[in-house]
């Protein structure tokens, strides 16, 4: 069911940004940076140019991107944390620093709960299992037998220890009662060749990122790790369908800022939000593979404020359960 979110706090919004609300000086007053705590390219810069171009349209100055990568999101997270509560920066993040990284790094220098404002959910991108075009494997059933018939001899890539791809493998060969081999790379376009040339079993990408592979015959996708079928991949079906239940796994994606930004600013952002997401912006997102409706984006900050504290209590879990570290 889609949200009735055009209204949602949209009068408190025009009226901060026109310096209208009480004590309140007009907001922004000079370009805002939108930190991404990852280099260019990867799933989540189109997604925050979106938000920051749709933001630039609505209060009248540039949102401009500041990609910060570094230590799986980490650098980017310390810099936004540690920048000014003033409205002019703004965090755009995901499920790896926001929740994994507190399960799997020491000394972490934020906090994703006590450093930041939750503004709101922007949606989320469930992981898919796929393999080589040679490979003999055809469906999910015959993945998890290859792997029972050869244990700890299957392998599977994903960008890096404690990554949504990583976390995707663990649940499987959890729920399967199978041994599979886990083989870290530093960029999925690596990983993904070595899955067509065979040199690799399996990898759990994004599922909007198997549409092309799929459409030119290089890769087969076996299953959505998700509840119900991506919107991008109508045909293939869900582990849930397929009798996993517990291996739901991808990528969400969340709107932040430092702790302590006022919260008329904070207001504005998530009415801009849930108005986009209710206007024909919401098709460019769907277009891409974000899963935006029931529940899985936009409503008020306090939501996100939940939706956050139980999922990193969920990545702590499975960080334990499969007994991933980082060195």
């Amino acid at each position: 069911m889609r949200l009735n979110r055009r209204a949602l706090l949209h009068g408190a919004a025009a009226g901060l940004v026109a310096g209208r609300a009480s004590a309140q000086p007009a907001w922004p007053r000079q370009a805002v940076r939108i930190i991404v705590p990852a280099a260019g390219g990867g799933s989540s810069d189109p997604l925050a140019r979106f938000g920051g171009q749709e933001f630039s349209k609505r209060f009248g100055q540039p949102f401009v991107i500041e990609n910060r990568p570094g230590a799986a999101g980490n650098v980017g997270m310390t810099a936004a944390a540690r920048a000014p509560a003033d409205g002019h920066t703004l965090l755009f993040s995901w499920a790896g620093p926001l929740a994994t990284n507190l399960a799997l790094y020491r000394d972490l220098t934020f906090n994703s709960q006590r450093d930041f404002e939750p503004i709101v959910r922007f949606g989320s991108i469930p992981n898919a299992i796929v393999v080589g075009k040679n490979s003999p494997v055809t469906t999910l059933a015959e993945f998890i037998a290859l792997a029972r018939a050869n244990p700890g001899t299957v392998s599977y890539g994903s960008t890096g220890s404690g990554s949504s791809m990583h976390l995707a493998g663990a649940m499987l060969a959890a729920a399967t009662g199978t041994q599979l081999t886990h083989v870290p790379y530093t960029s999925p376009a690596a990983a993904t060749t070595d899955v067509i040339a065979g040199r690799l079993n399996a990898m759990f990408l994004g599922a909007p990122g198997t549409v092309p592979l799929s459409q030119s015959g290089e890769i087969r996708v076996l299953a959505v790790l998700s509840e119900k079928r991506a919107a991008v991949l109508p045909d293939v079906p869900t582990t849930a369908e397929l009798g996993y239940p517990s291996v739901v796994m991808g990528t969400w994606f969340a709107w932040l800022a430092p702790k302590g930004t006022p919260r008329p600013i904070i207001t504005a952002l998530n009415a801009a939000v849930n108005e986009v997401l209710d206007s024909p912006g919401r098709d460019w997102l769907l277009q891409r593979g974000l899963e935006i409706d029931d529940g899985a984006a936009g409503g008020p900050p306090e939501n996100l404020q939940r939706f956050l504290a139980s999922e990193i209590e969920r990545h702590a879990a499975l960080v334990r359960s499969a007994g991933i570290t980082v060195d």
